[in-house]
């Protein structure tokens, strides 16, 4: 089965870069363009001249929205890596951005911003990475002025565990049981260590609530993540590289020595690690065999939740 298959990227990983393995060329087809336009419509996007990307990564996400941002509008981007700050330059330079953007060092949950600044703060697959989410969505909620979006986009990345494909659609019960221990147990060690919940999306509308923001309101992403044989189109072949570039070097939703990090403080044993982790990388090189083969092939749905509210006037 496919694991966190959604959110893979190409760049190789430098030591400790957050996210490096999740912001190659797969991320650029994340978003059907007509449903970004259904939600700048909705979000009424067109009133937007001063927005922010919070943890912006290397600027995927700001690429997306400026398209449907007003051509005098200027988009900010902070992330805590200096290397993604100046990706996200470059990248937005390339893409004929360069002069509405500008990106800067920045922690989430101290935003270097006066209040009531932007008209938009926002950020995508940030939230999952961090300790107190509320903390964070307080301080998006401090910048945006009054009146103004605060809108998020995060995943229930668990949900994937059980995107069965045709490999192992039939695949023993308890190797699919066995792989969705594996991810669980991770998932709540790495929120245990402070490093965010992998699944948050689903307490996003919550805690939105929690902290005061109104009119809040939830939608989905209609983009899943389809693969099946000849694979021909790009983002096919983005993600069909990319499963195979993971199989290669042994890498599930995380390294070995980090998910054995996560399964052991989210209450897992050495000995049970030992024996899912074997499991789970002969699911990955089944599913990698397979898509060599030809023969592959699923829907590939994906829980992505766009949750927005607005900051009382």
């Amino acid at each position: 089965m496919f694991a966190r298959m959604s959110t893979p990227g190409a760049i190789p990983p430098p030591a400790k870069l957050h996210s490096a393995e999740y912001f190659g060329e797969q991320r650029d087809f994340w978003w059907n363009p007509d449903y970004v336009a259904l939600m700048a419509e909705r979000w009424r996007l067109d009133g937007v001249r001063m927005a922010l990307d919070v943890g912006c990564g290397v600027g995927h996400w700001g690429r997306v929205l400026l398209p449907h941002l007003p051509a005098e509008a200027r988009l900010f981007g902070i992330d805590r890596e200096p290397a993604w700050v100046k990706q996200a330059a470059e990248r937005a330079a390339r893409a004929g951005f360069g002069e509405r953007t500008s990106y800067r060092l920045g922690e989430a949950e101290k935003i270097p911003f006066h209040d009531d600044v932007f008209d938009l703060v926002t950020c995508q697959t940030l939230l999952i990475h961090v300790r107190d989410p509320r903390a964070v969505l307080r301080e998006m909620m401090r910048v945006v002025k009054p009146g103004g979006l605060v809108a998020v986009l995060e995943p229930n990345n668990m949900a994937g565990s059980l995107v069965l494909g045709s490999t192992h659609f039939r695949a023993p019960l308890d190797q699919i049981l066995d792989a969705v221990r594996l991810y669980l147990t991770a998932t709540r060690g790495k929120e245990n260590l402070g490093e965010g919940n992998d699944s948050i999306g689903e307490l996003i509308p919550g805690y939105a609530a929690e902290v005061g923001l109104t009119d809040i309101q939830v939608h989905l992403n209609d983009r899943p993540s389809p693969l099946f044989p000849p694979y021909a189109d790009r983002a096919q072949e983005a993600l069909r590289k990319q499963v195979l570039d993971w199989d290669e070097r042994d890498f599930w939703c995380w390294g070995e020595a980090e998910t054995r990090r996560y399964f052991l403080a989210g209450g897992g044993s050495e000995g049970d690690f030992e024996r899912l982790w074997k499991r789970a990388l002969a699911g990955s090189h089944e599913i990698a065999a397979a898509l060599r083969a030809g023969t592959e092939h699923q829907a590939g749905g994906n829980v992505g939740y766009l949750v927005s509210g607005r900051k009382p006037g």
